[in-house]
């Protein structure tokens, strides 16, 4: 019996890290790539002044470097755990914001 060592698998399946948004609002004071994947007209209705809008479906054509962990954010929680998930395929350290912008009290930019 063979046993492999290495599982390209084990990496695919492995869990996404959660923060909540009270979690988030902690960390905006340092300098955090923060990636809103909601659709450009949800971002342009009200965004934290730190997010850069990747829509969920062009999050596959990310290739910014960087050695920081990546937080992603949607409107509930589902698109940015999606997109947590292709980021981290790619290898970026990457945690997704649970509840999102519904879950958000804090500032934000943009909107009524």
């Amino acid at each position: 019996m063979r046993v492999c060592k290495e599982r390209s698998d084990v990496f695919f399946f492995s869990k996404i890290k959660n923060i909540t948004t009270i979690e988030l609002a902690t960390k905006l004071a340092d300098n955090i790539v923060l990636l809103d994947v909601r659709t450009p007209s949800e971002y342009r209705q009200g965004h934290i002044a730190k997010a850069k809008n990747v829509p969920l479906n062009k999050i596959t054509a990310y290739k910014e470097k960087t050695d920081q962990r990546i937080y992603v954010i949607c409107q509930s929680g589902m698109r940015s755990k999606q997109a947590a998930k292709q980021l981290k395929q790619k290898g970026y350290d990457v945690i997704n914001v649970k509840g999102g912008m519904n879950q958000w009290s804090g500032k934000v930019r943009g909107g009524k």
